[in-house]
């Protein structure tokens, strides 16, 4: 029998492109009940911070946060950190990371993606042209999809690319 952690992250998943507020969902236990879940811009500052109740004294609860951001993030590169509190000394223990992409950063408002598939002669600056109007706008395709470009260069034939809406 496999242990449970006592928190897992369900949603978002690594690299998904997420919206203000943030929305968490995942299972855990933590002391009394209660752990944290916070969301920082790529250089550590703090953007929103909540706090869930969910499980407590070994018993695993679903919980469901929305995390409000106090802004558009200045980078779209982001993490979400959910974690306990020690009982002892406050230190954070049990901390899941996930990294994430602020769809606010990359267009303002955000609504959602879709997504293109690669043909032959494409380049993120026509990608962008197609869609946006405007072939400058392919860094914003480059951040979009860091999870599977890792070169602006480099994209091929048949790769699905997430396109902010």
């Amino acid at each position: 029998m496999t242990a449970f952690p006592p928190i897992a992250v369900r949603q978002p998943k690594l690299y998904d492109i997420v919206d203000d507020p943030v929305v968490v969902s995942g299972i855990g236990t933590g002391f009394e009940g209660t752990f944290a879940a916070r969301v920082r811009d790529a250089q550590g500052h703090k953007l929103g911070q909540v706090t869930i109740h969910a499980g407590g004294s070994g018993i695993w609860g679903n919980f469901n946060v929305a995390i409000p951001l106090s802004g558009v993030p200045t980078s779209p590169q982001a993490m979400l950190e959910v974690y306990e509190a020690s009982a002892r000394d406050g230190t954070e223990v049990n901390k899941v990371t996930v990294l994430i992409t602020s769809g606010r950063a990359l267009l303002d408002p955000y609504h959602g993606f879709l997504q293109h598939t690669v043909a032959q002669g494409q380049t993120l600056s026509s990608i962008a042209s197609q869609y946006y109007g405007n072939a400058n706008l392919w860094p914003r395709l480059f951040e979009a999809n860091r999870h599977v470009l890792l070169d602006a260069n480099r994209i091929f034939i048949g790769q699905v690319l997430r396109v902010p809406q």
